[in-house]
């Protein structure tokens, strides 16, 4: 387990766009920044908060103590105004330069570094819109009524209509959406089929046995590339907006062994999810 001596707290509140307290969510993205935290050792709150409040309006968002060294020079402990931070790449790379969370890339050759980046742009970059399409296009109404619980029924329906026209506009724009629906779920199965072929060897040679989490690179210690899959392994099994991931997922038993590890140390107080 990867922990690290804070000097300074920085009271950090992770708004997550839903009210469960004590389960994973559906958003990728808040599954990662939350195991990125608990990588490190760091503690923090949760908070609803929406994407009207969030800096870059979207979720997740954390407001913290500003620990950057203009804010922090002269005062004592606890001084720092708060701040906003938003984006959960950024929000790691500031946390970090601030010294609250351990540089996970430090020890990371040249081409492990590489493999670590494009782990990560291959999840962020390419099945995030697949997933996003699947979820908005085929499976809307349940997205809608998920994402958008907060919204009273009738408003609902029209911000829902306007984020289904957002999507779809985005999706066009960025490719996704001017393929074939098998073109897409075979392209979703190539990705999780190709990072279940690396979990396998990666489980082979790790020597934390049958309970401890092993590392999608093979090392002792987490990347960044292990809080993004494991976000995105979480949010495809829970998501009831994606069933056709979920069975993807289902069908490589090695990716819910690797996000169950990972859980079980590093979430034991967070609901477990059931295999079905």
């Amino acid at each position: 387990m990867v922990t690290q001596s804070i000097n300074a707290s920085p009271d950090i509140t992770i708004f997550r766009g839903f009210r469960d307290t004590k389960n994973h969510v559906w958003s990728p993205y808040v599954n990662k920044l939350e195991a990125r935290l608990r990588f490190a050792g760091v503690r923090y709150e949760i908070g609803v908060g929406s994407p009207k409040t969030a800096p870059r309006g979207k979720i997740p968002y954390i407001e913290c103590r500003d620990l950057s060294t203009t804010s922090s020079s002269g005062k004592g402990e606890g001084s720092q105004p708060k701040v906003q931070l938003g984006d959960s790449t950024l929000i790691t790379k500031t946390l970090t330069e601030w010294g609250v969370l351990t540089d996970l890339s430090r020890a990371l050759d040249p081409s492990k570094r590489l493999q670590d980046m494009a782990l990560i742009a291959l999840l962020e970059n390419k099945l995030s819109f697949y997933q996003t399409w699947e979820r908005w296009v085929q499976n809307y109404y349940t997205m809608r009524d998920h994402v958008l619980w907060p919204i009273p029924y009738p408003i609902r329906i029209v911000v829902g209509l306007l984020a289904y026209r957002a999507n779809t506009t985005m999706l066009n724009g960025q490719g996704t959406g001017r393929f074939t629906k098998e073109e897409i779920e075979q392209s979703m199965y190539e990705i999780w089929g190709a990072i279940n072929v690396q979990l396998v060897m990666s489980r082979s040679s790790s020597k934390g046995g049958d309970e401890k989490p092993f590392w999608v690179l093979g090392g002792e210690e987490p990347t960044e590339a292990d809080a993004c899959l494991f976000g995105f392994i979480v949010s495809a099994w829970i998501c009831t907006a994606g069933p056709k991931s979920h069975d993807t997922i289902k069908s490589f038993p090695v990716l819910l062994d690797y996000a169950g590890r990972i859980h079980d140390q590093y979430f034991p107080d967070y609901d477990k999810w059931t295999v079905q």
